[in-house]
């Protein structure tokens, strides 16, 4: 009850002291709540039947609607507040933040952001470009009672340079086209907000796509140590050794000295040589100890015109070589931090499918915009709630191997708070509260 009135009244205080803005303030706090009570997906009819059925708004419809399109929601600031009540948010003095992609299918030819997207993971008979949303977002991952998350922080919609250029209806919000930005420009601008918020350094954990000069040159090569990069290495990448020392009279030559040493080969040909010198670590991935074998090497990169240190782990007949930019980290932290990076994955899974933001009918760019803001939003708090409470959260369905708490099992705790009749002093509204046994109902269904 208090930890959810402490995590909502700064969200509350970020909207004007008019009336109308009074009003806001209730309606998006019950319609974030209404995003996390697991009832039903949250699209935008069904957050009205909950916010009229279960916490007694008496709203119109239309009013509704019009404040789920609202171009006047002050999310930047929203945000920041929201980032402000992350307990403890670092991980060894630094904020880990993962970066990712996903592509969001759509049905109807007139939504905001749709595109004919790639689709990586087809299967079979599968469209390999589906029409959809392309989502790209950050997340700080940090252990909440014993096991990673990752907190949505950010996100931006891609659009492709074909659809801008051909003036697509898809790609215009107020009534303007909106200028193209590269991937990598967006994650650029999304990861320099958060280091100025939080003011410490930032590592970055993301797959190959994004460890190369393309990021790393749009972060001004890690600006003295703000940002670091830990990637995955594809296997065809050569390797280069350190330049030699230059003597005197070598420096009297015309010409740069040599920036790069002798090539040592692509990472899979020192995969192989390197293997009879990897030594066994007991690291934490995905919830087990395990036994692994790696062997560390500091190299350089062409493609990132900087020192790296490479790690190769070898797992019986596979291996995976990991690429960072920060030379303090030891091994086995750069092999279960880029493990916790799955857990950026597993928030997508969250967003579209249990929070149910994939079943969004909206097509109007701001109300696009607005709904994925609302179930992003949603989840952060709702992993922000899991951090503050005393004890973890018992998990409902065990399965064998998992005995950590789901996402699912904090949603029900906060349900049960955001629906106690004492929860009406945060946010007072007129009329009567809904029944407790038909509240108790609604619980054990969706249980």
């Amino acid at each position: 009850m208090f930890i959810l009135r402490d995590l909502l009244l700064p969200l509350q205080e970020e909207f004007s002291n008019t009336k109308l803005g009074q009003k806001r303030k209730v309606w998006f706090t019950y319609a974030l709540l209404s995003v996390v009570v697991p009832f039903t997906s949250s699209i935008t009819s069904n957050l009205l039947r909950t916010l009229q059925t279960l916490f007694g708004l008496e709203i119109q419809s239309q009013r509704f609607y019009a404040f789920m399109g609202s171009p006047t929601l002050p999310w930047k600031a929203l945000w920041r507040t929201m980032w402000k009540q992350i307990p403890n948010p670092a991980t060894d003095g630094r904020i880990m933040v993962a970066l990712d992609d996903s592509i969001n299918p759509k049905s109807g030819k007139k939504i905001f952001g749709c595109g004919h997207f790639h689709n990586h993971a087809t299967k079979g008979s599968q469209n390999s470009y589906p029409w959809s949303q392309c989502i790209l977002a950050i997340g700080l991952l940090k252990v909440v009672k014993s096991r990673w998350v990752c907190l949505p922080l950010d996100f931006r919609f891609y659009m492709m340079l074909k659809d801008i250029e051909a003036k697509s209806i898809n790609a215009i919000r107020k009534g303007k086209l909106l200028s193209f930005e590269s991937k990598m420009e967006q994650a650029a601008t999304m990861l320099k907000e958060v280091h100025r918020c939080f003011q410490l350094p930032v590592l970055i954990v993301a797959d190959s796509w994004f460890g190369n000069n393309g990021l790393w040159s749009r972060l001004d090569k890690g600006a003295d140590g703000c940002f670091n990069l830990l990637t995955r290495v594809r296997t065809n990448l050569t390797l280069y050794d350190f330049a030699p020392a230059v003597d005197v009279a070598e420096k009297r030559k015309a010409g740069r000295p040599r920036k790069y040493g002798n090539r040592l080969g692509s990472v899979n040909d020192c995969a192989v040589r390197c293997k009879e010198n990897a030594q066994p670590y007991t690291v934490s991935l995905y919830g087990k100890k395990r036994e692994v074998l790696a062997y560390s090497q500091m190299v350089m990169l062409k493609t990132m015109k900087c020192p790296v240190r490479i790690v190769w782990v070898y797992r019986q007949t596979r291996y995976v070589a990991l690429m960072t930019t920060d030379l303090e980290l030891s091994i086995k932290q750069i092999i279960e931090y880029y493990g916790a990076r799955w857990k950026i994955e597993s928030g997508f899974k969250e967003i579209k499918q249990e929070i149910g933001s994939s079943k969004s009918q909206t097509r109007n760019a701001d109300a696009v915009i607005n709904h994925l803001n609302f179930c992003m939003m949603a989840t952060a708090l709702t992993w922000i709630y899991a951090d503050r409470l005393q004890t973890a959260p018992d998990r409902k369905y065990k399965i064998r191997g998992r005995s950590s708490f789901a996402f699912s099992d904090v949603r029900r705790i906060i349900a049960e708070a955001a629906l106690h009749k004492d929860f009406r002093r945060v946010c007072p509204l007129p009329g009567q509260s809904p029944q407790k046994s038909f509240i108790k109902t609604l619980l054990r269904m969706v249980a």
